[in-house]
């Protein structure tokens, strides 16, 4: 089965924008879990635009799910990961100020700078897994760093599947079956929504997750939080 996991960035991005606690992100982190989410992600940035490092350290307690903790592997966001200790940790390549996830890790370049990284996580027990894209040379590094997991960057897939979405999947689900070969399991994530999940899920095999929170969070402007969540579990199934 493949997972759900609802990332809740765009809630604390509301919350900060006034000030106060109102939507109540640990509020809204249970109650998505509670209308079926498999996992809550976060992505602390180090301005703290929207999850600030507090919020990590409050939800840990409450998340009763998988909780996934993306970020760039900095002295700060890794001395939080390993002192809350999630079930996963996603590593992404993102400069400071990036406004959101745009690229994939060049495994060949970083090759013995992730190694280190991942060996700590590991080593605390935590599942390691890199956001990456389709390149097959970049996939075979992973495996060779000692990942557990790699997060395919769809945002490619997501803008090609309106023009042939044939086209648009083909080069995923060729990673996919190369990262499994490789002894990776498969997540996904980026851009993925209501339109064109399930024609992804249909066609990469062997997908263990997918993360989604800007789509999700929309929606739910329309449909209410729980049965959008609903909605995207139906697509996975």
């Amino acid at each position: 089965m493949t997972r759900l996991s609802v990332n809740i960035n765009k809630i604390a991005t509301i919350r900060n924008a006034r000030g106060g606690n109102v939507p109540d992100l640990l509020k809204v982190a249970v109650d998505c879990e509670r209308f079926g989410a498999q996992g809550i992600t976060v992505h602390p940035r180090p301005d703290e635009r929207h999850i600030r490092y507090q919020d990590v350290l409050d939800l840990k307690p409450l998340v009763k799910t998988e909780f996934n903790i993306e970020g760039y592997p900095n002295k700060k966001f890794m001395d939080l990961v390993l002192s809350v200790k999630p079930e996963q940790v996603t590593l992404v390549p993102d400069p400071p100020g990036a406004i959101t996830s745009n690229a994939g890790w060049d495994t060949v370049k970083n090759q013995s700078y992730l190694t280190e990284i991942i060996k700590d996580f590991k080593d605390a027990g935590i599942r390691t897994s890199i956001f990456i894209d389709t390149n097959p040379v970049n996939i075979s590094y992973a495996a060779k760093i000692g990942t557990n997991r790699v997060e395919l960057y769809t945002e490619p897939y997501a803008t090609n599947y309106p023009k042939n979405r044939e086209e648009a999947v083909s080069a995923f689900v060729e990673a996919g079956k190369i990262a499994i070969e490789n002894g990776l399991a498969l997540n996904a994530g980026h851009d993925l929504d209501l339109n064109n999940l399930n024609f992804f899920y249909k066609n990469v095999k062997n997908l263990a997750e997918v993360s989604i929170g800007h789509a999700l969070i929309s929606d739910a402007l329309y449909f209410g939080l729980e049965n959008t969540i609903q909605m995207y579990l139906r697509l996975l199934k």
